[in-house]
């Protein structure tokens, strides 16, 4: 009976290879309102004043905890398997989005 139960709560997730390859992004934007949280992710070129979002993922704020959780735990095996990432100097440039103050 519990087997039965454990897959039935199963999801199957379809990965197309398009999505598979990915998109690469250097810059994480990140605004929010009450109802929703907004990551845009950039790529930016080093010497190039301008650059373009590349994708950008709406989550509800319950969505957004499970996430930044889920990126911490995945942190914290990544760096006990490979050491410390080292944190880069803060990245300090003005960015001209179109909206409200965010962070990255």
């Amino acid at each position: 009976m519990e087997n039965q139960q454990e897959e039935q709560a199963q999801l199957n997730i379809e990965l197309t290879e398009e999505i598979a390859e990915g998109i690469y992004a250097n810059l994480a934007i990140i605004t929010h309102s009450n109802a929703e949280f907004v990551v845009d992710f950039v790529n930016v070129m080093p010497g190039l004043p301008k650059a373009k979002v590349k994708s950008r993922i709406i989550l509800t704020p319950q969505h957004a905890k499970r996430f930044m959780r889920a990126m911490v735990d995945n942190i914290k095996k990544y760096e006990a398997a490979h050491g410390a990432i080292q944190d880069q100097e803060p990245v300090s440039m003005p960015l001209n989005f179109g909206g409200p103050t965010a962070q990255a």
